[in-house]
């Protein structure tokens, strides 16, 4: 059973809640147990708690704080004209009836957050009202004689009685200190005690253990009950859950896993046993680590486990992985991509708050590197930027970063990952970025339910996220407009697909093909491949994609079906905004220039899009091209109880190249290059040269040959020949020749063989260096023996000569 969110609102620009709040510069200083204003351990803490919600002592006159106290103060004005404080009252407001349903209870908890926050900040339109006050404790007394009390049964989604209730509840406790009548305290520590005892299991499955992001929450509302209630033993039980003390470290925060939910060592997060979800559901857990780490420090309740570590080498090996100038790519965001309120630039905002939190109590070597890359985001990112989305407190914190000069702005990350652990392949250039987001038997190619994410279907089957110039790209009403049959790289049948997940409850969908994922080589680049099984269909396809220094080739074979209907691979669908009018050409002339122009090019060697980059097709092929105008609503692809889009109609522009393979095609393939940020002369003179030589492409092997770089990658489906390589089984070789060395690496992405062997057609006189999994046969014809079993498709490399 799965929650239905894990974190409803983009709190960011409203300033509501510590779940993203990071600690104020200079904050902290008085520790619990010392000498000072309060020597009582939990005043101190509870103070630490208001401080990182509020910012503290801010100059509330300083222009940089003016954009987050207006968003604060507009959004708890109208929380405030809107509450029913009538006695005779059945809901605090009439958007929120009947308030004992839990969505509504645990939102109308939400808002008196707000108006808590707002009452808290100084600066803000409502601090200090005595009226404001007034009103919020008798709210949070209608809301626990009426909604939420321990002698309720827990129904319908289980998140909101034992994380979104309990955590804003505890916050508005934090906030407002003793004007919260004592006996009343008690009472929202019972509710708290009933629903969220403890980090470790969920209330309603006693049986389960919570994991990952769910736990980190437990582990934070425990420990502001803790606070609040002056209770020492649940302060050690949130420490100790985020540890997981109880079951011998089992469920650890602190330690990688090899399966299921959590951090993998090699950057992968996964939460719900198999969704590949760093940037949704890791980033609330970091969130939550971070905020305890700075609420916790110097007290008897400090988090001490040296595990930790995991999480500070998660910040940059997980995070910033993923993350471009600031945006959390979607292909790790799992159903809140379609979430009108949480976009990728909120979730990225999110992240580099998180991370400067963090580093206030990060050993130095993290703290520098983070505040740098953090720095670099900022400066970088001027379409969606952040400081407009921070609070008032990770503003305090962000402009000192920002001022400090002796904080370089680091440049942006170059190289090439592979996620064997969460099927996801990013491909990072100097200014641009290309992520592949792939799926298996092991990773589910999307997750849906309570009416969220209802039209991800393709959102796993090699879907291509192209980051570069255009940050909007995927944030300005993409996912609502966007032809969610024509997703970037994937190859679809045309069949009509019913809604995803609109019945109460998530679920995942996970396709049977083994292989999925690829290998690195120097860690610049790389090859992967993907067998699609399409699910309702009989489509099956061979797809690969080799990313090199300035392109991406995409090989398809073996694309079968036999359904009577049409099959496409969608080679580009950009959005072009509201009133883009690139120009598009293909083969030096202007195609497709006015909305609604569609056309069939015959035989198209290469296209353009302005602004994009290039498009090459070895070989020409038909190509199929439509700019239109597209209109849709957040509503139509979520519909959820707390995460529903807006209705609104919204309209964009789109230009979409795609190859038609026709009806119930067998065996039909495809080949293009990917050129971004290339100019028209410099797309046309690639297609000319061809510096890329596609040497096989068919159902036993795609390769392809870079005379210039020496380098030779391929994918074996079978045991075959490729490439003038030979070998044994499945599996994917990129090998590099520069000077005397040669360079190897070596996946099995299908984690189907235990011994792979590559015969390379080149000699080799010598071994420099080799993982402990790799043997090397010299001479003339050298062989390569590589033990894949249990690596789980990981990158196993050796150093030649």
């Amino acid at each position: 059973m799965h929650d239905l969110t894990p974190r409803r609102r983009t709190l960011l620009a409203a300033g509501i809640g510590a779940l993203l709040l990071p600690l104020a510069a200079g904050a902290g200083e008085a520790r619990a147990g010392t000498t000072g204003a309060t020597t009582d351990p939990f005043d101190a803490l509870r103070a630490r708690a208001a401080e990182l919600a509020t910012g503290g002592a801010i100059d509330p006159t300083d222009p940089v704080y003016a954009t987050a106290l207006a968003a604060l103060n507009t959004s708890a004005a109208t929380a405030w004209t809107t509450l029913d404080r009538g006695a005779a009252r059945t809901a605090l407001w009439t958007d929120l009836a009947p308030v004992t349903a839990p969505a509504n209870f645990s939102l109308s908890y939400g808002r008196l957050l707000t108006l808590a926050t707002a009452w808290a900040t100084p600066g803000a339109t409502l601090h200090g009202d005595e009226q404001v006050v007034a009103a919020v404790v008798d709210a949070l007394a209608f809301l626990n004689d009426t909604a939420y009390h321990p002698a309720k049964p827990e129904s319908g989604n289980w998140w909101f009685w034992e994380i979104g209730a309990p955590r804003n509840l505890m916050d508005v406790c934090v906030l407002l200190g003793d004007r919260i009548p004592a006996d009343r305290i008690a009472a929202y520590c019972a509710v708290v005690d009933r629903f969220c005892a403890n980090p470790d299991r969920r209330t309603n499955i006693p049986s389960l253990a919570e994991t990952g992001a769910n736990r980190a929450d437990k582990a934070a509302i425990v420990a502001l009950r803790g606070i609040v209630g002056h209770s020492a033993d649940k302060l050690a039980l949130a420490r100790d859950g985020l540890s997981d003390v109880r079951d011998a470290g089992r469920n650890s925060l602190f330690r990688y896993v090899t399966s299921g939910d959590g951090f993998y060592p090699d950057g992968s997060f996964v939460q719900h046993s198999n969704v590949a979800y760093t940037g949704t559901y890791g980033n609330v857990l970091l969130s939550r680590v971070a905020y305890l780490v700075a609420l916790l420090a110097g007290s008897e309740w400090g988090i001490t486990d040296s595990g930790i570590a995991v999480i500070h080498e998660a910040v940059e090996r997980s995070f910033a992985a993923v993350t471009f100038d600031g945006l959390m790519m979607d292909a790790v965001r799992g159903r809140a991509i379609s979430r009108g309120r949480e976009r990728d630039f909120h979730t990225g905002a999110g992240t580099t708050t998180n991370m400067l939190l963090l580093a206030t109590g990060a050993p130095p070597q993290y703290a520098a590197r983070w505040r740098a890359i953090a720095k670099g985001w900022i400066r970088r990112n001027t379409d969606t930027p952040y400081l407009p989305l921070a609070t008032v407190p990770a503003l305090r914190r962000t402009a000192a970063v920002l001022a400090d000069p002796a904080i370089p702005a680091a440049p942006p990350a170059v190289g090439h990952t592979v996620f064997a652990d969460m099927d996801r392949i990013v491909h990072r250039r100097d200014d641009w970025t290309l992520a592949l987001s792939l799926s298996s038997k092991r990773i589910a190619a999307y997750e849906a339910g309570n009416g969220e994410n209802l039209h991800g279907w393709y959102t796993g089957d090699g879907m291509t996220y192209l980051y570069d110039g255009d940050r909007a790209q995927f944030s300005d009403d993409f996912w609502p407009t966007v032809n969610p049959y024509r997703l970037p790289g994937t190859t679809v049948d045309t069949r009509p697909r019913a809604d995803a997940g609109s019945a109460p409850g998530t679920s995942t969908y996970k396709p049977t093909n083994a292989v999925a994922g690829g290998a690195v080589l120097r860690g610049r680049h790389g090859a992967a491949a993907m067998e699609l099984i399409a699910a309702g269909s009989t489509l099956r396809a061979r797809k690969a994609w080799f990313c090199l220094d300035d392109a991406v080739v995409a090989l398809g074979t073996g694309i079968t079906a036999s359904d009577g209907r049409t099959v496409e691979t969608i080679v580009e669908n950009r959005n072009l905004h509201a009133d883009g009018t690139n120009r598009l050409i293909v083969d030096g002339r202007a195609r497709s220039e006015g909305l609604g122009d569609s056309a069939v090019v015959p035989g198209a060697r290469w296209a353009h899009l302005e602004g994009v980059g290039g498009y090459v097709f070895p070989g020409g092929t038909d190509l199929s091209l439509l700019r239109e105008e597209r209109t849709g609503a957040w509503r139509d692809i979520n519909s959820g109880a707390d995460t529903g889009g807006s209705a609104e109609v919204v309209t964009r522009r789109y230009a979409t190249l795609w190859l038609d393979h026709g009806v119930s095609p067998a065996d039909a393939g495809y080949a293009y290059v990917l050129l971004p940020g290339h100019g028209v002369v410099r797309t046309a003179a690639w297609a000319a040269s061809r510096p890329v030589e596609i040497v096989a492409n068919t159902p036993e092997a795609q390769a392809v040959r870079v005379r210039r770089l020496g380098l030779t990658a391929a994918h074996f489906w079978t045991a075959s020949d490729a490439a003038g390589i030979t070998a044994s089984g499945p599996g994917t070789i990129l090998v590099q020749r520069r000077g005397a060395g040669v360079a190897v690496a070596v996946a099995d992405p299908g984690r189907t063989e235990t011994t792979l062997t590559f015969e390379l057609p080149w000699a080799v006189k010598g071994v420099k260096s080799a993982d402990d999994t790799v043997t090397v046969t010299t001479g003339r014809l050298p062989v390569l023996t590589v033990q894949v079993g249990g690596s789980r498709g990981h990158t196993h490399t050796a150093e030649l000569h």
